[in-house]
């Protein structure tokens, strides 16, 4: 399944009878790179999954807020989040009957966080091709300006891959797309815990540091059709996929782990932060 080059040009959806999504968030996605919110766990299912995903972070320790990265297989609490049929609706309509999870990241800024993720396209850090990943965010904390919630630049999913630049001492990871804000004014990805949002791989995103009193914490899940090649041998062999519907095709998939003490596993890999 491995390929040697990466596509990077971003294919507009061509569905013209989306089951969950309307024919306006098909279109929006296609020119803005990115739909929400959309409701998906009540406040009683949250009331679980923040109580879950708090204990990871806790078992963490010090790495907890983000270091969780792409234990979708490997815990079950994880997987069953990533299999939710409403989530894959969504996703369903936007790259087809055909869907892997390949990476998932719990991402928890804390109260005062001064640290920054700096505008960034996704795709461009990870060996694939195409770049057909939707990435869908699960607010599990409210998440708004004050907060630090992630901001979008619209548009710039179709720009190709642009110029980076090194980042500041505060980022998370040490490149940062160049100019980013000369593509447009940012669009802060407000979301209610228990909503989600889904964006396009290319699109630039990042989030400022929390300076208010309030949590913001999101699971990103990272999903794509088979039709997307890895390119890269050594990157591979840390990805973990998750078959969640229909075909695979030459992905090595992994079944539902047994489970869901983080301390007796370990991360395959480390992709991203939002």
């Amino acid at each position: 399944m491995l390929e040697t080059a990466q596509d990077l040009r971003f294919e507009p959806v061509r569905n013209k009878a989306p089951s969950v999504l309307s024919a306006a968030d098909i279109q929006s996605y296609n020119a803005r790179g990115f739909v929400q919110p959309f409701d998906v766990f009540s406040g009683a299912e949250m009331a679980r999954i923040r109580a879950y995903i708090d204990g990871l972070i806790a078992a963490k320790g010090p790495e907890g807020a983000y270091g969780i990265n792409c234990y979708q297989a490997r815990l079950a609490g994880l997987w069953d989040i990533a299999t939710d049929a409403r989530i894959l609706d969504l996703v369903q309509d936007l790259i087809g009957p055909d869907i892997l999870c390949w990476a998932s990241a719990i991402l928890s800024k804390a109260p005062g966080d001064p640290k920054v993720v700096p505008w960034h396209q996704d795709a461009s850090f990870w060996s694939l091709s195409p770049a057909r990943t939707v990435t869908v965010w699960l607010a599990i904390d409210d998440a708004d300006a004050e907060n630090a919630a992630m901001r979008f630049i619209p548009g710039t999913h179709d720009c190709g891959a642009i110029e980076v630049t090194s980042s500041g001492e505060d980022a998370v990871f040490h490149k940062e797309t160049a100019g980013a804000e000369t593509f447009g004014t940012p669009v802060v990805n407000a979301l209610r815990a228990g909503q989600v949002s889904l964006h396009a791989d290319m699109l630039v995103h990042g989030s400022t540091a929390n300076l208010s009193d309030r949590r913001r914490c999101g699971l990103t899940l990272r999903y794509c059709p088979p039709e997307v090649r890895i390119t890269d041998r050594p990157w591979a062999a840390g990805v973990e996929a998750i078959g969640c519907r229909g075909r695979t095709g030459g992905w090595r998939t992994y079944p539902r782990p047994g489970t869901d003490d983080i301390a007796a596993v370990s991360s395959p890999h480390v992709v991203g932060n939002n």
